[in-house]
């Protein structure tokens, strides 16, 4: 694997639809609109760009889709080149000033910009019309309906590691409790135990497959479906409400009620970053600009299959006309959603206490051991970021 020439830039993404198409799309317009340059743009799985170092990837790649925890490590490395050091400040305060909840927040870290978000999303819910009017039932509002609907074997939800991971964060928040707000405690005992049992007594309900399952098999199970008619909580992907998409066209909207108030998901998305090692950074600048613009977002990158980071995207009528009203259905679950810790030695964290968490949805134990364990890993990433930047 070789580095970029000058007027070629190599990209990489995560690999779906979502993911890649859109950058595809911008790449071959930006060419047309440029002929001297060529951007090409590889993948990488969905598992890997939740959790995997970028430090390496940025050696080879130019311009990088990345996850927000991953600041804290560009910070401390310096792999990727911070945007606010060479973008307009006028351009980003358009950025920041149109963000979809914290999506722009998320990628400023230690003082510096490290991602354009050029994508957004969080946990949403989403339902299948026709299968919900063939079983006489209606969409869930509490968390006390859900369960009820769960019982009756009509709900699917993703138990992957991660994924549990960010709906125990979730939980928690519903329970009362911010996580992380103590240097040693993922959260209190009592409070951690109670969003394990919670998490764990609905995926119990679910159908086997959803252990193993992230958001797009849960849209792909839940589109292809003929029994299972709702799921509470993935990470959105307009695709599947969009006509032709899917076998069956996905309704989405926002989250079930816990103690009267709707459930504060985790914060997802991506952001397009550029390497500190950047074979021609002038050209990368003005393409990121270009994908990341109001115009682009809500056009070429929409009908690429994009979810736009851009909130002029979220609001457009003819964008929300051709996803079945996906964009404004989801906006207020975006703009309350929770932002992650992006300290250097999270991802490691975050890897580890997935594996953890899963391992007692699946099999059961004692919830305070598992948390006592989730604390020792933070303690431990937290060490790990010390002895770093020594």
């Amino acid at each position: 694997m070789t580095k970029s020439s000058p007027n070629l830039l190599r990209g990489i993404t995560w690999k779906h639809t979502r993911g890649l198409l859109p950058m595809l799309a911008t790449a071959q317009r930006f060419e047309e609109m440029n002929p001297d340059v060529q951007i090409t743009w590889e993948t990488r799985s969905l598992q890997s760009f939740a959790d995997e170092p970028l430090e390496v990837l940025a050696r080879h790649y130019d311009l990088l889709v990345i996850d927000h925890p991953s600041c804290g490590r560009a910070a401390a490395l310096g792999f990727l080149t911070p945007l606010d050091e060479v973008i307009s400040a006028s351009f980003l305060l358009d950025q920041e000033q149109h963000s979809v909840g914290q999506s722009y927040a998320s990628y400023d870290y230690e003082g510096h910009l490290w991602a354009l978000p050029i994508d957004t999303a969080a946990p949403i819910s989403a339902y299948r019309p026709d299968l919900l009017q063939k079983a006489g039932c209606a969409a869930p509002s509490t968390w006390q309906e859900l369960m009820q609907l769960a019982q009756e074997g009509l709900v699917v939800a993703p138990g992957l590691a991660i994924d549990s991971l960010m709906n125990f964060f979730m939980l928690c928040l519903a329970l009362g409790e911010t996580p992380f707000t103590t240097q040693a405690h993922v959260v209190s005992a009592s409070t951690g135990a109670e969003a394990m049992r919670l998490l764990r007594n609905l995926l119990q309900l679910c159908p086997a497959e959803c252990m193993d399952a992230n958001p797009i098999a849960i849209w792909n199970m839940l589109a292809k479906s003929d029994h299972v008619v709702y799921c509470p909580f993935a990470y959105g992907y307009s695709n599947y409400s969009r006509a032709g998409y899917a076998e069956h066209g996905i309704e989405a909207g926002d989250l079930v009620t816990f103690d009267g108030k709707p459930l504060q998901s985790t914060l997802g998305g991506a952001g397009l970053a550029i390497s500190s090692q950047c074979s021609d950074i002038t050209t990368a600048i003005a393409y990121a600009q270009y994908v990341a613009a109001e115009q682009c977002q809500k056009t070429l990158y929409f009908d690429a299959g994009g979810q736009p980071g851009h909130r002029t995207a979220w609001l457009d009528e003819e964008v929300n006309r051709r996803s079945n009203g996906f964009f404004k259905n989801t906006l207020p679950t975006l703009d309350r959603a929770w932002v992650r810790p992006r300290f250097d030695g999270y991802l490691d964290f975050q890897s580890d206490a997935g594996e953890l968490l899963h391992n007692y949805l699946r099999h059961g134990g004692n919830e305070e051991h598992v948390l006592a364990e989730m604390n020792n890993l933070l303690q431990k990433a937290r060490s790990s970021q010390r002895n770093e930047t020594r």
